[in-house]
């Protein structure tokens, strides 16, 4: 790859501090877990066999994989798991084939949130961990001082990253570069240790070691966690800054790291203790600790920053329901806050640290959700490389092949953890896939429900009476189809028998883009009684805002009358149990719950209240 553009400095600078923060973190806790997991001496052998298999799944998964091949899969700029989804769909109209897909990212989005609370809670634990090591006074103040700032940090987010943003670089600047010169003098103390980076290493260890071999992998998986962070968050920075970054700084600095770690432990095999932080000079071990913190709650900002994205997409998408978003920058559009995810998050990264106590113990829980993403990753991927890439079927199959074995084998290994933790982030991971399944079944079937009791709207313009009393203002009509009537036109209709002198039924619809064009945004289309329809369309990562929205119709030819008494009316539906069940005895209480918590239209769509005009219903699902 050809030296960086200068001018790409300072967004590579940029990155450093929001997308590399989870992976930059994991030479804390990893060496040491994958001796302690399954018990296995340390043997120079171990140690040259251990550290090829850190090497080799950096080089392959992190670099070839991820930095090579799927950070070239982007929706129009954007990365993850929703925005490879839908490009997986594309070229695939059968509804099978299309719920398969859908399922997988559905998947892999659930067990992402299984990652966006262990980091946290395993990042910051590990870090502060390193004040036992500079004094064993310090270890009855681990906890507090964990949850104290894990408390902090979710307190902090509703200020928005944007006031503190700036600083994430540089700190992650100084991190790197420390992890490599700490790495680097301990490497010259003991060079054969780089001889852990030839693969057979790795080859041998596992041959040798086969009834360990699973459980090693297990905890060097812990190495490539946050590599789905790369290609999540590269709507933020763009494809080159996150692969020079790694390739010029952080993949160098990490093997550095590693292999100084190792080449501790090939002298002093009582490190294993905590082989990162006792390969600080003693003088400099608590501003290393201090040093690891902000860089553990870099760490954690980056996945938090990453789950409110994927629940802003999920929402937009109708994956899950409405919620409060807030925007917390007006120069970046990206930087959002959410209340409920927030506190969730943060309930959920306390339990975990109250439950396992210890960073060696919270790494039996961490695995499963990353290896099992990163397997949807590699699926969906297969798919977008054949339809969209035009890879022939030999090409799509090695690849397939190679990374999926790598995959499975990563997640076969943290299966073993389940009795020992892995179990939290699977059973996250399943109750927010049924989470997402109940309220896109739910709404598809309220959708089918609510059209079986309102007209054609092109019938019931033709049977209308012209001769009905007219209100001389506007009126704008919400609704989810343009081809029929909306409940709360027809309902007005029927009680109050009067007919607005403009009628405009809108229809708010979400495109399987980023971002739409504004050229191509809003379509009209005139119907008889001064009847107009207009379909706004908005991409899964932009925020629809009718107020403004109406704004722009009148250049398009369409002018409200009386604008500033135009009412908005909304239609807002009540779900009961039915006796004829849509859903089953499970979903359908689910369902009519997460509808009642569902944010307000009102606020979502920032409607002026004093404007709003809701009528209710009840639909029986």
């Amino acid at each position: 790859m050809r030296k960086p553009n200068p001018a790409l400095i300072p967004l590579i600078i940029g990155a450093l501090g929001v997308v590399f923060g989870d992976i930059g973190t994991s030479p804390l806790y990893t060496l040491r877990a994958c001796f302690t997991a399954a018990g296995i001496p340390l043997t120079p052998e171990n140690i040259f066999g251990i550290l090829s298999l850190i090497s080799t799944s950096l080089l392959l998964v992190v670099t070839v994989k991820y930095v090579g091949v799927v950070l070239r899969a982007d929706n129009h700029g954007e990365g993850g798991t929703f925005a490879l989804t839908t490009l997986a769909l594309d070229n695939f109209a059968k509804p099978y084939q299309r719920n398969v897909i859908l399922f997988l990212g559905l998947a892999g989005a659930a067990l992402f949130y299984g990652d966006a609370l262990i980091t946290p809670a395993i990042s910051v634990l590990s870090a502060v961990e390193g004040l036992k090591v500079a004094s064993p006074n310090f270890a009855a103040f681990v906890i507090p001082i964990t949850l104290t700032l894990l408390i902090g940090l979710f307190s902090l987010q509703q200020q928005g990253t944007h006031t503190v943003g700036v600083l994430f670089g540089p700190i992650m600047l100084v991190w790197f570069s420390t992890l490599g010169v700490l790495g680097l003098l301990e490497i010259f103390h003991n060079p054969t240790i780089l001889q852990a980076l030839s693969p057979h290493h790795a080859l041998a260890f596992l041959l040798h070691h086969p009834e360990v071999s699973f459980i090693t992998l297990g905890a060097v998986v812990l190495a490539i966690t946050g590599a789905e962070a790369l290609y999540a968050d590269m709507g933020h920075y763009g494809r080159k800054p996150i692969q020079y970054g790694w390739l010029f700084m952080v993949f160098p600095c990490l093997m550095l790291n590693y292999f100084g770690q190792g080449s501790l432990l090939l002298r002093d095999a009582t490190a294993i203790a905590n082989p990162f932080y006792l390969l600080v000079p003693q003088p400099f071990q608590l501003p290393m600790v201090v040093l690891a913190t902000a860089a553990s709650v870099i760490a954690s900002q980056a996945v938090i920053s990453g789950a409110y994205s994927l629940t802003q997409q999920a929402v937009q998408l109708g994956y899950l329901p409405r919620m409060d978003i807030r925007h917390t920058s007006a120069q970046h559009v990206g930087q959002i806050y959410i209340p409920l995810m927030n506190w969730l998050l943060c309930l959920g990264t306390i339990i975990l640290v109250l439950e396992f106590h210890s960073s060696e113990h919270l790494a039996s829980a961490y695995g499963i959700a990353v290896t099992g993403t990163m397997l949807t990753t590699t699926l969906l991927l297969a798919l977008v490389l054949k339809n969209r890439n035009h890879w022939s079927w030999f090409s799509v199959g090695l690849f397939l092949l190679f990374f999926g074995l790598i995959d499975l084998a990563f997640l076969a290994a943290n299966l073993q953890k389940i009795a020992q933790g892995g179990y939290f982030p699977l059973a996250l991971g399943l109750a927010i896939l049924f989470i997402m399944h109940t309220w896109i079944r739910g709404r598809a079937q309220a959708h089918k429900i609510t059209l079986t009791h309102t007209p054609p709207l092109d019938k019931f313009l033709v049977m209308l009476d012209a001769k009905l009393p007219k209100i001389r203002h506007t009126a704008i009509f919400l609704t989810s189809n343009l081809n029929h009537v909306p409940p709360a036109l027809m309902y007005n209709l029927q009680h109050n028998e009067v007919w607005h002198a403009q009628t405009i039924i809108l229809k708010i619809n979400r495109a399987k883009l980023p971002r739409y064009p504004e050229s191509e945004r809003i379509s009209i289309h005139h119907h008889p009684h001064n009847v107009t329809t207009v379909q706004a369309t908005f991409g899964f990562m932009e925020q629809a805002h009718i107020p403004r929205l109406i704004e722009q119709l009148a250049p398009l030819g369409l002018k409200i009358n009386h604008p500033e008494k135009l009412s908005y009316f909304l239609s807002a539906h009540t779900y009961v149990p039915s006796h004829n069940k849509a859903l089953n005895r499970w979903q359908e209480p689910i369902f009519i719950l997460m509808d009642k918590f569902s944010h307000s239209a009102v606020n979502y769509f920032h409607i002026p209240r004093h404007q709003v005009i809701e009528i209710a219903n009840q639909i029986e699902i």
